[in-house]
């Protein structure tokens, strides 16, 4: 079930990269961020209050933890000046290269805490017929 969450995910960003770069057309750049953050701080304000989910701050949560959200400005920030000048594929296209690559540094040296899942000679295949797509892509 997670590998098809996976592609739903994927499916997901697809469409939030397509409405998010639209949107940004309509209005300034830093108008639609604020617009976008805006609705997704609505959505799950609503879907707190159906669960009645109380929020609970946990004491010792180390603080670069909480850079996430300044990371998701970030983001979509770029995404949506990438997405007027390459498109929703090459854009896309890009940004998942990009976090294969630090997803196997990440997991290959189980930074952040993480589980060490060594990096296998194998797995470059995969990366080169990435990186050849994107090439064609750009041409």
């Amino acid at each position: 079930m997670n590998e098809f969450y996976a592609i739903l995910i994927g499916v997901l960003i697809t469409v939030m990269v397509s409405f998010n770069g639209i949107l940004n057309s309509y209005l300034s750049s830093y108008f639609s961020l604020l617009v976008i953050h805006v609705v997704g701080l609505i959505t799950l304000t609503i879907i707190l209050a159906a669960k009645r989910e109380k929020l609970v701050l946990k004491k010792n949560i180390p603080f670069y933890l909480f850079s996430g959200g300044a990371i998701g400005v970030i983001m979509v920030f770029l995404n949506n000046l990438c997405y007027a000048k390459l498109g929703a594929s090459l854009t896309l296209a890009l940004g998942v290269f990009g976090q294969l690559l630090v997803a196997a540094l990440i997991d290959h040296f189980g930074l952040f805490y993480m589980k060490v899942y060594k990096f296998e000679k194998k797995k470059l295949i995969g990366f080169g017929i990435i990186l050849a797509g994107i090439i064609v892509m750009t041409i």
